[in-house]
């Protein structure tokens, strides 16, 4: 028998299983892997099996090393033999023995070169005599190079599996946040912000960032990774509210080879990926309860499965979540789950709106400016006085994300180098004066100003010239944003426009 014909382990475990019943003449053989961590007592898991039935009740699927005739060849290290095994207080299920005839036990430590990698064992119906037990001795010192060897190459292989996802998902950060904005300004709200990402950054707490759409919730996130220990390793995000239920939980813990139509190959989860860094959970508020559960059992104790597997994957990540939501009426409501909450708001940081931002707003247009600039290969000297009176004077619904798109906009329209009031703003956008502000509330500021942009785009919300881009959001959080101002396309505009043109 050829052991090392292949290399997938679970292929090395099941010829050798086999070739114990039909060289050694096993009545059936079975092999367990030692599986031994800090964080609980080292024990032996079932992975293969072989011999002449049909069925089996009397197996253990998990045993504590010390624990029964397994456990006892693992703490020893010695091959064990028992000539007698219905007198053997240390093997179970005497009936099952009875039932197949079975007279003999032995067993051997599967050692390389002094590391502990499980225990094969072999019932048989006939009393094993010493020559074949020093063959079964010899049969494991094989089995344990072949069973390293294929450990090993799972090891690679899972390192290059790594290596390949974590390339493309930092090829997907690079695109996504290519121009992206970082901190900037010198307010007091904003330098309250920094002083508590300066307090929780050196420490792995769990991090919940909360704040409206546009106020740059995922440059905080990035600036407390990049000022941790975790600096160094993986930085992996997930837009909670951009994936479907049915696909959330292959993305956030992987999936096996033919968990599901589709699944055509083994695939890493993101916690996979940012394992020793940090994973960023954009819009948490959006995950499904069943995945909430899941997230919960990571964040506890560390540990999951990829979707279609059964053994455990342990990874040491920090999560920082940000949400628009309030959590705590979403748990109220049922919609998430109030010890996940918990867990995740160990430090919480609130990031003020850009309109609470006195100060700053000269100091983004200087920073934006700068940077379109060079993007578009113009010169861009700064706004006309007109022009940032006029940003000032704005709620800014959108925050620093709304400021940002309509600086591009202006950017490209602009023929001068300094840019003027018409070419930020539209005529039909609406501009705040002081007493409006001092009487509306946000929500009704936030309503008016997307049920304007809605009525601009003939009530077009997805695509390139949809109202989501215009407001930079995603097209789910507009929608959400719409339900819970009560925002509703008028029945005439619906009679107006094709099916196809309606809200998507």
């Amino acid at each position: 028998m050829e052991m090392t014909a292949t290399l997938e382990l679970d292929r090395v475990l099941q010829v050798i299983t086999e070739g114990m019943v039909e060289e050694l003449n096993a009545y059936f053989a079975r092999i367990w892997l030692l599986h031994d961590r800090e964080d609980r007592a080292p024990y032996l898991q079932l992975r293969a099996s072989a011999g002449h039935y049909t069925h089996i009740d009397g197996g253990h699927a998990q045993i504590p090393v010390g624990s029964l005739k397994i456990g006892r060849i693992a703490e020893s290290r010695a091959p064990i033999m028992t000539a007698d095994a219905l007198n053997d207080d240390n093997i179970p299920d005497k009936a099952w023995l009875i039932d197949h005839e079975l007279r003999s036990f032995a067993g051997c430590p599967l050692l390389f070169g002094g590391e502990l990698l499980g225990v094969l064992a072999m019932f048989s119906q006939k009393q094993t005599s010493e020559p074949e037990f020093a063959r079964l001795h010899v049969f494991a010192s094989q089995a344990a190079i072949a069973i390293k060897n294929a450990l090993l190459f799972d090891e690679v292989r899972s390192l290059s599996r790594r290596l390949a996802a974590e390339n493309r998902y930092l090829n997907e950060e690079l695109y996504a946040t290519r121009g992206g904005s970082e901190i900037v300004g010198q307010s007091g709200p904003l330098r309250a912000v920094l002083d508590q990402i300066d307090r929780v950054a050196p420490t792995d707490a769990s991090v919940l960032i909360v704040g409206e759409t546009g106020t740059g919730k995922e440059a905080i996130a990035r600036a407390v990774h990049a000022r941790s220990g975790r600096a160094d390793h993986s930085w992996v995000t997930v837009n909670c509210a951009a994936m479907s239920d049915g696909l959330v939980e292959s993305e956030l813990f992987g999936h096996e080879k033919g968990a599901f139509t589709g699944a055509v190959e083994r695939r890493l989860g993101r916690f996979e990926i940012a394992d020793r860094g940090t994973l960023f959970l954009d819009e948490v508020g959006e995950l499904p309860i069943r995945t909430q559960t899941k997230l919960l059992r990571v964040v506890q104790e560390g540990e999951f499965e990829r979707v279609g597997a059964s053994q455990p994957i342990r990874v040491d990540v920090r999560i920082i979540a940000a949400t628009n939501r309030d959590l705590a009426a979403e748990v109220a409501a049922g919609r998430f789950r109030e010890d996940l909450l918990y867990r995740l708001s160990v430090f919480p940081i609130t990031v003020p709106p850009l309109r609470e931002r006195d100060g700053d707003i000269p100091l983004l247009v200087r920073h934006f400016l700068d940077r379109f600039a060079t993007k578009f290969r113009k010169r861009l000297d700064g706004v006309s006085t007109d022009a940032m009176a006029q940003l000032e004077r704005y709620s800014w619904p959108g925050n620093v994300r709304e400021l940002q798109n309509l600086l591009e906009r202006a950017a490209i329209l602009s023929e001068g180098s300094i840019i003027q009031v018409d070419e930020l703003f539209d005529p039909r956008m609406p501009i705040d004066r002081p007493a409006d502000r001092a009487m509306e509330t946000l929500a009704e500021i936030s309503r008016r100003h997307i049920v304007n942009v809605l009525g601009r785009t003939g009530w077009v919300i997805e695509g390139k010239k949809g109202a989501a881009v215009i407001l930079g959001l995603h097209p789910n959080t507009l929608r959400s944003r719409m339900k819970k101002l009560g925002i509703q396309k008028p029945i005439a505009v619906q009679a107006r426009i094709p099916a196809e043109r309606g809200v998507r």
